[in-house]
This record gives structure tokens, sequence and C-alpha cells, in this order.
């Protein structure tokens, strides 16, 4: 047989093996895919396992400081733009979507959706008793990590049956996880910076599982935004200070959950009723027209994230807070975060009924709470002076 045979030969048989391959990996991204839905999960997508699109853009925003106190951004900076410092090998991100929409929030009709913490305290939040504060749609039910953590160890082992090495995050890991996610076609960027999906709108999380699997990538979504500047309308602070550009440490996500210390008293008032994140930039987004209420009843909504008087929130002892917070994203910023963000809310929307609530937490043990307690207490005090100015009283 002549040399020029016998690579005629060798190429059909690489060809062959090529589109051996091609086709198990097809199969193999099918039987994910229908796995992931099994699982829950509304949307499982793949991109290459390659550096961010908006690698040089993140670098700009930690070198303006914009991350705030989120040192953890820098910390993780070369993983976060380059995932194979993450996974030696990765040829493949798994992207992975689960809608957490509630609809409005309502009173829960079961006790699994109540949360047995919520009923530790049943005299509190009785309506009409005192102003309630905004809790963002992501925390209304069980803590994301906990009930996706557990899904994507499935995953894992799913992937480890076909000799896959993996590495799993849901929000926490080093991973620029909307770029892949755009990439792989989960969603396109809003100006708010947020993901956002035809269907699903604004309201579902992203996990991501780098893998050594080389799966079929999808194609890229295309960005729908259009001239629509809704949501850098809607952001109470200005903290979207361009499409696509967000300055961290104005967002109302960060004061009231990053932010370990007291909270800037320029953007106290700015911060409303808001004691856990912000939806604004999110409720204002057209897309979210599309939405329909997600089926995983872990996120069913809780009373004690709709249904509590602000100034109940101040009775809390620690044990308190953590039972009624246990299975919550709300036990991260534990008590002192979290009452500090109701002493500001109390300070924006509250009466003199309120007052007698904030007095008693000047007397709290934790520095942070008494020095909001009494900033709240100045401000209703001002706000019913210039009420009783404005009537003539």
């Amino acid at each position: 047989m002549n040399t020029a045979r016998q690579a005629e030969i060798a190429l059909t048989q690489r060809v062959r093996r090529s589109q051996t391959a091609a086709t198990d990996a097809r199969d193999l991204k099918a039987r994910l895919v229908a796995f992931a839905q099994e699982l829950g999960f509304d949307l499982c997508r793949v991109a290459q396992c390659a550096p961010p699109a908006h690698a040089e853009e993140f670098r700009d925003w930690l070198d303006q400081g914009a991350q705030g106190e989120m040192e953890y951004m820098a910390r993780g900076e070369e993983k976060r733009r380059n995932p194979q410092k993450i996974l030696l090998g990765a040829k493949s991100i798994v992207v992975l979507a689960l809608n957490y929409f509630q609809g409005d929030a309502v009173e829960p009709a079961c006790p699994h959706a109540a949360g047995s913490a919520d009923r530790t305290f049943p005299a509190w939040g009785q309506a009409g008793s005192s102003a309630r504060g905004k809790i963002a749609r992501y925390a209304w039910g069980d803590d994301y990590h906990d009930v996706i953590e557990a899904k994507l160890r499935k995953i894992d082992n799913f992937l480890r049956e076909f000799g896959g090495k993996q590495k799993c995050y849901v929000d926490t890991g080093p991973v620029l996880e909307r770029d892949f996610a755009a990439e792989a076609g989960v969603g396109w960027h809003g100006k708010s910076t947020m993901l956002i999906h035809e269907r699903l709108g604004t309201w579902f999380f992203l996990a991501e599982v780098l893998t050594t699997l080389e799966l079929p990538p999808d194609a890229p979504a295309v960005d729908r935004c259009g001239r629509c500047v809704r949501c850098i309308e809607a952001c109470p602070t200005g903290a979207i200070t361009a499409p696509h550009k967000l300055d961290a440490r104005r967002c109302i996500s960060y004061l009231t959950i990053e932010l370990k210390g007291a909270i800037p008293l320029e953007l106290r008032p700015l911060i409303g009723d808001r004691i856990f994140g912000c939806d604004d930039c999110l409720e204002a987004c057209p897309w979210n027209r599309f939405a329909q209420v997600g089926h995983e009843t872990a996120f069913a909504t809780r009373r004690s994230t709709t249904d509590f008087a602000l100034r109940d929130y101040l009775k809390l002892s620690e044990p308190e807070f953590r039972d009624l917070f246990r299975s919550s994203p709300i036990k991260r910023i534990r008590r002192r975060g979290f009452l500090r963000n109701v002493c500001v809310a109390l300070g924006n929307v509250g009466t003199r009924a309120d007052l007698p609530a904030l007095e008693q937490a000047t007397h709290d043990p934790e520095p942070l709470i008494v020095e909001h307690a009494k900033w709240a207490i100045e401000r209703i005090c001002s706000r019913l002076a210039l009420s009783r100015r404005k009537h003539g009283d």
C-alpha cells in the first residue's frame, strides 16, 4: 500500500472518530439538559470555557473601587478573568437558571411555605400595626444557595459517570457568571447589568458547572433592550451610572447586604422602606410582563419576609433572629446588619407609634444598631415637625 493511500485511510479514521465523539457529545448534552430539567432547572445551556467577554471591563471596575467593601472580588480577580485557574483542563461551562418568581407577596397557604420559624411569633405582624419593610423577591423563601447547591451535587455526580471533573458554583464562586450565561444564550446583559431572559424576565438564579468534558456550546443571546432605559431611571440612588455600568457603593442591595458597617448618612433617606436588597431596577423591566410563577416550592413566600411590622423586627433577640431566618438568605447579614436596615427604614417611613421601639433599640448592646436607631428617631421627629408646620399646627 503506497504512502498516499495510507494517509487517506488515516484521515478517514480520524474523521470517523471525530464524528463519533461529536455524536457522543451531543447525546451527553441532551441527556444532561433532560436531567437538569428533572431537577427543576428552567434552563440548561453550555458555553465554551474561555476568558469571559468583559474581563477587561471587570478589571477597570475594580480599579475604580466600584466594588466597595466586596474585597473577595479583587481576591478572585485572576480566576474571574481566566476560568482555567479555577479548573485546569476545563472545556465547557454548563450554565443553569432557576426561576424564583412568586408573583405578589401573599400569606403562605401551607405550613411548609410558612416555615416553622414563622409560627414562632404568632402575635407579630398583625395587619395595620405599623409600616412594613421591603425585602428583595429572591429572599422571600429559602436560601437559594442551599437549594441550588443540592441540585448541583447531583449534576456533578451525573457528569462524573462520563469521566468529567467538575467545579460547581452558585453566586459565591470566582466566576463572571453573567458573561458565560449570555454566551450560552441564557439571556442578555440588561442595562442594569442584570441578565434578562425573554420568558423568565429578570427573576432567576444562575449557577455554573465547569467541566473537563467537551460539550457542544449554545448560541449567544441577542440584546433585546433597544432604547429602553427604565431600569436606569428607576434606581433610587443613581447606582446605574450608565448603561451596563454599576457603582455598587450606591446600590441599595450592596448597602443593605454587603456593607458591614454604618450606611452613609447621605444615602439613608434614599433607601426608603427597603430592609434587604432592592428590586426597583428589576421591577421596571418591561420583559417581566412575561414572567411566570416558578415551581420551586422552597422559594414560596414566608410571613417573616412579607408580613411583619418593621418595629416588630426590633424585638428580635439574637436567638430569635437566628430561628426566624435560619433557612433564609437574610441570615447572612446577621442581626446587627438586619436591624441596622430596619432602623433606617423606620427613619424614612415610621411614625410616632414606632418611637418607643426605636428608643428601646438605642439600648441595644450592638453599637451599630444604637447609632442607626438614634438617627431614625431624629429623622421621624424632624418629619413630624415638618408635617405640623405644613398644617399650621
